[in-house]
């Protein structure tokens, strides 16, 4: 079903709601949680459907954010989807003139009570996210420093800013490559000396990565650029040789350790809507991103990055 609502009021937006839902026999008490999208006409198409395919494991209430031109008069323009086989409702919010500048007193009344709420921003997020009044409204806020111009700058002031309930997609980018590498440190391995993440230049989730090992371990880890697709191999160097993980083709990985055969691993780069999915599974603060964090923060701060 899809209902579009020109220069209405949330009000009016709320009634559709009720109406579409009653008519389509959905329960309110079906939606686990509110997603707010912060994006713009370009994306927001990637972002609404990366949120109804992460719906199916989370039904939720889709609420897409979209400012318009700044300098017109104030309207807000609706466009309502439910049904067609996406489980929650989709509403996507067109604010025109001063309107766009106080998004967040249209969203409120529009968020299903006694329910948690994620805001994401697909592409530019903001440098305090938790101060950004979208953000304000949420428990969860994600951004994915991947998406800014200078990922690094990003990193640094999400570090900065950081407050519990902060995430970001090039962290989850980073947790299949965590498993396997915390696997492959439980098997037994001579002391580790230091290593290198190699990775396409401005990977933020390699930059993650380094700091993350150094932190933990206790020794240096330089951030090597290769070609990419994505992280492409990490090493550590041991007394007895290197153990490697090299991932070339952004599919599956190659297990090295000395004097033994070595080990194919699938190791596949996910999408967003894999991303987004595993984020809507934990509203907890994620404390070893923010570790991570701090730990990347001071590592750029040393090597006056």
């Amino acid at each position: 079903m899809l209902i579009d609502l020109t220069d209405t009021t949330t009000g009016d937006i709320r009634s559709a709601l009720t109406k579409a839902r009653d008519q389509l026999g959905g329960p309110t008490t079906g939606v686990v949680l509110n997603l707010i999208i912060v994006t713009d006409e370009a994306s927001q198409h990637d972002a609404v459907r990366a949120a109804s395919q992460a719906g199916r494991e989370h039904p939720c209430r889709v609420l897409g954010v979209i400012a318009r031109d700044p300098r017109g008069e104030s309207r807000l323009d609706a466009e309502i989807r439910t049904g067609e086989g996406a489980p929650g409702q989709t509403v996507l919010l067109r604010m025109y003139g001063p309107m766009s500048l106080h998004a967040d007193s249209v969203v409120a009344p529009l968020l299903v009570p006694d329910t948690p709420v994620v805001t994401w921003w697909p592409g530019n997020a903001p440098a305090t996210p938790s101060a950004a009044p979208l953000g304000a409204l949420a428990q969860r806020r994600v951004t994915d420093s991947a998406a800014a111009s200078v990922p690094g700058e990003m990193l640094a002031a999400l570090a900065s800013a950081y407050r519990p309930g902060d995430t970001d997609l090039a962290w989850t980018r980073a947790t299949a490559w965590r498993s396997l590498l915390a696997a492959t440190l439980d098997q037994p391995h001579a002391a580790i000396a230091g290593g290198a993440v190699v990775a396409e230049e401005h990977n933020p989730t390699a930059e993650l990565i380094a700091a993350w090992l150094a932190g933990r371990l206790g020794v240096p880890f330089r951030r090597d650029d290769s070609g990419g697709p994505g992280i492409t191999e990490i090493s550590f160097a041991t007394s007895e040789g290197d153990i490697t993980i090299s991932r070339p083709d952004g599919r599956n990985a190659t297990l090295i350790r000395p004097d033994q055969p070595e080990r194919h691993v699938a190791l596949h780069r996910r999408d967003a809507p894999e991303l987004l999915a595993e984020e809507l599974r934990r509203l907890d603060p994620d404390d070893i991103y923010s570790e991570s964090l701090a730990w990347f923060a001071a590592s750029a701060a040393a090597e006056g990055r």
